[in-house]
């Protein structure tokens, strides 16, 4: 077969002027300097503007964590300056997410719920306002210098699971408030100068597994849910309890004058007889010596010898 002719010069340029000059014709691009940098630039600005969008949102105050965290400090003496972030500014916006803008705190979708402050040598007392911090879970204030009680308001704290004030210088009496903190699984008072009885309550506690009250001023029984037997041992052994002069009971022993042993009860039985024998030998020789006397008395010979007839 022939080749197809070649096109006419005519036509090549009039398509040429066709494409060039058409309405709908896509123009040619232009050939001005700096073109190559101006696309990275545009590119750039949208990558960034895409990041700003997926960014997390900014830290949210929640009322209840500022007023908890702020009547702490205030409460609070820290010679060592370990709180030196905890200031007004980050009470508003302690967490974000799960991230802690505050020193000793654990946060949780935006709450804090673990304080850990531990042999940071703070003093002063612990605060009411403590309550506020309602997702509070684990709270350890221990190997300080705290004095005063132990708020009962610390029962508002219903998701509590750990309570370590151990190691302070806390006074007054447990509170038995702190049943109502049903999730307790640790509860460490040990080392402070706490007084009075340990409430009955503590032993509803099912959860608590771990339970320390030695080296107090405890007085009083332990309470019988608190020493209760599971398998022949006891739910918390002696090592919870040592330390309180005056704290009696299982697992400890009888505080004294409060139990006898057998030697003591024989010697008491043997005492009260040998006082018995006594007492009654001499109302017995009083009683003759009182009849001897009266049978002896004047007149009373004649009489007898008036009576008798005569052989």
């Amino acid at each position: 077969m022939l080749p197809p002719p070649p096109a006419k010069p005519s036509l090549l340029l009039l398509s040429s002027f066709h494409r060039r000059h058409h309405p709908l014709a896509s123009p040619s691009p232009p050939t001005r300097p700096g073109r190559t940098a101006v696309a990275p630039a545009l590119l750039l600005l949208l990558v960034l503007i895409v990041s700003l969008l997926e960014l997390p949102p900014a830290a949210v105050s929640d009322p209840d964590d500022e007023r908890c965290l702020t009547n702490l400090r205030q409460s609070l003496s820290d010679p060592t300056h370990s709180l030196r972030n905890w200031s007004k500014t980050t009470f508003a916006a302690p967490c974000n997410g799960f991230t802690s803008y505050l020193g000793g705190a654990t946060c949780n979708n935006g709450r804090v719920y673990k304080l850990s402050l531990a042999n940071l040598s703070l003093s002063g007392t612990l605060s009411p306002f403590l309550a506020n911090c309602t997702n509070l879970q684990s709270l350890d204030l221990s190997s300080n210098s705290l004095t005063g009680p132990i708020p009962p308001e610390l029962s508002s704290l219903l998701n509590l699971a750990v309570l370590n004030l151990s190691a302070n210088r806390l006074s007054g009496s447990i509170p038995p408030q702190l049943a109502l903190c049903a999730y307790l699984n640790v509860i460490d008072l040990h080392a402070n100068a706490l007084s009075g009885l340990i409430p009955d309550q503590l032993g509803l506690l099912v959860r608590l597994s771990a339970f320390d009250v030695s080296h107090n001023q405890l007085s009083g029984p332990i309470p019988v849910l608190l020493a209760n037997r599971s398998g022949g041992l006891p739910r918390f052994n002696a090592s919870s309890f040592i330390g309180n002069k005056d704290l009696y009971g299982y697992p400890l022993p009888p505080a004294s004058g409060k139990g006898l042993s057998v030697l003591a009860i024989v010697g008491i039985g043997l005492g009260s007889g040998l006082l018995s024998l006594v007492l009654s030998f001499t109302a017995v020789c009083i009683w003759l010596r009182v009849t001897e006397q009266q049978g002896t008395m004047p007149g009373e010979e004649a009489k007898i010898s008036h009576l008798m007839p005569e052989y």
